[in-house]
């Protein structure tokens, strides 16, 4: 079954399974390795992309359910957020191992874009279910405040 989408801007056919997962599509199929494989039960948010701008699990959404979707992942995020975002993880140092960071950084930058000023609650919200197997949570909650000030001014 062919299924055509929307992925990081560019329109897409995908020859595969209609049961078969995002995630392994788009590492599969396309090439685009910076979604990772971290559970593959929608659990540790690894494989965050946005569908239409929302945040969600590839490793747990199928093909089959995505004709004319809109598909960001890591690869393709560049607007205001995602740069924002992007320095203060830079500027903070907040990957250690680094595996789960593309997952997390989709996340910010979802909330970021409906949330520009978040508060504690609400990043911890936005991240619930992104596990960091470094621990790295505190700098994580810290850049994202930095990145919404530095999208501020």
């Amino acid at each position: 079954m062919s299924v055509t989408l929307t992925i990081n801007g560019e329109t897409r056919t995908l020859n595969a399974d209609p049961e078969s997962p995002l995630l392994w599509a788009l590492r599969d199929e396309l090439g685009m390795t910076g979604t990772k494989f971290g559970c593959g039960i929608a659990s540790c948010g690894a494989c965050t992309v946005h569908m239409d701008g929302t945040p969600i699990r590839s490793c747990q959404t199928f093909v089959g359910d995505l004709e004319g979707a809109n598909i960001t992942t890591i690869e393709g995020i560049n607007d205001k957020a995602a740069e924002a975002v992007q320095a203060a993880w830079n500027e903070l140092d907040v990957p250690q191992c680094g595996y789960c960071q593309s997952g997390q950084i989709m996340a910010a930058t979802a909330l970021l874009a409906e949330t520009p000023k978040p508060t504690d609650d609400d990043i911890d919200a936005a991240m619930d279910g992104n596990v960091c197997r470094c621990a790295t949570y505190a700098r994580i909650r810290k850049a994202i405040h930095l990145a919404a000030d530095k999208m501020e001014g």
